[in-house]
Parts: C-alpha cells; structure tokens; sequence
C-alpha cells in the first residue's frame, strides 16, 4: 500500500503505488499517519483525515456500499433521483482492477450490483465519497463490466436516460457499454483516452481527448471518427461541450486553458495560463462565464 514511503512522487510511481489524482490527499496526511507500520493502523488514520475535513459541513450518509478495490473515477446516471418514491440511486465506477462497477440502490434493504467493462478508481482507502445535493454520501458494494486492459481515467452516462456508459482508458481505447454489461462500440485510439463525454443534445455523438494532444468527435451511429481538433501540447487532460452552444469545446492542457469555434479551425482560437501547475480538469461552466 505504500504507507511506509515518503518524498515526490514520480510519473512513473503509479502502476505500484497511488496515482498522481492521490497525491494531495496523500500530501495532506500526517507524518504519523504515513508512517504506519499497518495497513489497518494506515486506514484507521485516514479515515480520521477524512472525516476532519468534513468538519463544518452537514450531511448525512444514506447507505454505505463495500466496493473492495480503489476507486479512480465516478459517473451519476440522470436516473438518480432522491425525490422519488422510492428514491433511485445509480452510479458507475472504475476502480484499479481496469474493471467498471454498476451500482443501482433504492435506499432500502434492496441493493443490485451488475457485472460490466474494465474501470479504475484511487484513493486513499477503499472507501469510495460522492456528493448528492451537497451531502457527502459513503459508498461501499458493485457489479462489473470487463474489456479494458489498463487503468481506467474516465467515465461517463449518457445524458438522457443513462442506458449507456462510456469509459476511456490507457489501453488507447474508448468503449461504450450498454446497462446489461455487453460492449456496444470500441474505437480504438492512438494514445491513452483521458476524458470522455456525450454532445448534451445529440446523443449519438461522443467526444474523446486523448493525450497526445487530439480531441476526436465520433458517431455511434456509424462507429466512425467525423471530426478532430489538435491541441499542439500536451498532455491534454480534458474537454468538453459549451452547454449552450455547442459548436464551442474547451479543454486543459498543460497548464492551459484552450478554446475552440469547431465552424472555424481545428486549432484553438483562444488560450489562457489557468495553472501554475498542470491542470487536470476543465468544467463546461468555464465556457459559460465567457459567454
């Protein structure tokens, strides 16, 4: 688990130990805490780290779900809903095992897990935090989707009735899975996938960044690359569509912000420092406040 080693991390560390996406949590520990000569004195003391820096806010844990392995990423299905009756809970997950989890949960007694494609999750412990309506919610339990061959860097539902995953991975490919758990397409890629997400209104329309630098738009529908756009740096962390309007896509790479009008070059006709340090995320929000 690695409690015992302190210093930098190294690009090269993450295939046996945390990824970088833990370096801050990991950062963030006491020296007491790392230097546990356990794995259960390690988790105990990061749980209490977890816990702190809740403190302040209010929330309430709705179920807890064992999930067993490290998590790297999480997709919410639009079908989630807490004001239903009964409420519907269902979440994704890739976790360091390169497989995808399925979790669908009503609150109750009654929980399934289904079986589906390869994912990857990291944090600190094997207990897996997300957020609903500003609650921090304590996750643990799954079912798997298996074809991945590396770790996983993203995920995400289809927008409209969340039937459908996409999942990018550093196997140089993206996949696209059904509920049921069977591959729906595969393109395959020419450098590790890092983000992935669906036009907001066309929804057989999937837009992939890779880390090479390329944004490459693709068709469901035909299975097919229709439109690319390049970065010229590297490496490209992330993308997405304007809300509202979607011939504009934004992205991160480097320490960059770039912009794109997709009806006017595949090069991007706006770029901005955002970071010191490597930016790892953009939010389509970012574009908003430009507009």
């Amino acid at each position: 688990m690695g409690a015992n080693w302190k210093g930098k991390f190294r690009l090269d560390i993450r295939k046996k130990f945390f990824t970088g996406r833990v370096v801050r949590h990991w950062n963030k520990l006491p020296g007491e805490v790392v230097d546990t000569p356990t794995l259960a004195v390690f988790k105990a003391g990061s749980d209490k780290e977890e816990d702190a820096e809740v403190e302040g806010m209010q929330y309430k844990t709705l179920r807890t779900f064992h999930h067993g392995i490290r998590v790297d990423a999480i997709a919410w299905s639009p079908e989630t809903r807490l004001d239903a009756i009964p409420p519907q809970i269902r979440f994704c997950t890739a976790a360091s095992d390169k497989k995808l989890r399925l979790f669908t949960s009503d609150l109750q007694d009654k929980n399934e897990f289904k079986k589906s494609g390869a994912a990857k999750l990291a944090f600190v412990t094997d207990k897996l935090f997300a957020v609903v309506r500003n609650k921090n919610v304590m996750i643990k339990k799954h079912q798997t989707f298996d074809g991945h061959s590396d770790y996983i860097n993203d995920l995400v539902f289809a927008p409209n009735e969340g039937q459908e995953v996409a999942s990018v991975s550093d196997d140089h490919t993206c996949r696209v899975w059904v509920l049921e758990g069977n591959e729906k397409a595969h393109f395959v890629l020419r450098s590790p996938g890092m983000s992935v997400c669906w036009h907001p209104e066309e929804a057989f329309k999937l837009m992939v960044a890779e880390k090479n630098g390329t944004i490459r738009f693709y068709d469901l529908i035909t299975q097919q690359a229709i439109l690319s756009l390049e970065c010229e740096q590297t490496p490209l962390m992330s993308a997405d569509w304007c809300l509202k309007n979607t011939l504009k896509i934004g992205a991160v790479a480097g320490s960059d912000w770039l912009i794109w009008d997709i009806t006017r070059s595949s090069y991007p006709q706006d770029k901005r420092p955002v970071h010191v340090d490597r930016a790892r995320l953009f939010s389509p929000f970012l574009l908003e406040l430009q507009q």
